[in-house]
């Protein structure tokens, strides 16, 4: 899996939108297959255009509290691009890290989010959304 300062470093070598959206369509096509039975509407993010699947694993009892990894998929190849970030991005960090961690502001930074349609960004806010209530669910959960 591809770690998130490699990604960020790679989009600061890419300056034209076409060499970033096939970059983002390479991290897609990296992320490990979810198996079909977690296609499951319980797995499915609301609010995007695409289908999209993100599964969370929580362990309860790391250093800072519950740590979450996650797994997704989409059925359209930028989509899943965009879910492999937000795993760089999330997957294995703390609940409270990852409520203090702004993936607009880094898919801002990156010069990704304004070249994404309408569709695809509220798509974006929807999985940020979904991954924010998984670590508040996890925290609540150890209180």
């Amino acid at each position: 899996m591809t770690k998130i300062d490699d990604i960020v470093e790679d989009f600061a070598l890419l300056d034209e939108w076409d060499d970033r959206y096939r970059y983002v369509i390479e991290l897609g096509r990296a992320l490990p297959p979810l198996p079909d039975s977690a296609h499951t509407d319980a797995n499915k993010v609301q609010g995007c255009a695409s289908q999209v699947w993100l599964v969370s694993h929580v362990t309860p009892d790391g250093p800072q509290g519950p740590v979450l990894t996650f797994e997704g998929d989409s059925d359209a190849h930028i989509v899943r691009g965009l879910v492999a970030i937000l795993i760089a991005l999330y997957s294995g960090n703390g609940a409270r890290e990852i409520l203090a961690t702004d993936a607009l502001d880094l898919f801002d930074r990156i010069g990704l989010r304004e070249n994404l349609t309408p569709q695809r960004s509220n798509g974006l806010r929807s999985m940020v959304e979904r991954i924010r209530a998984e670590a508040n669910a996890a925290l609540a959960a150890t209180s």
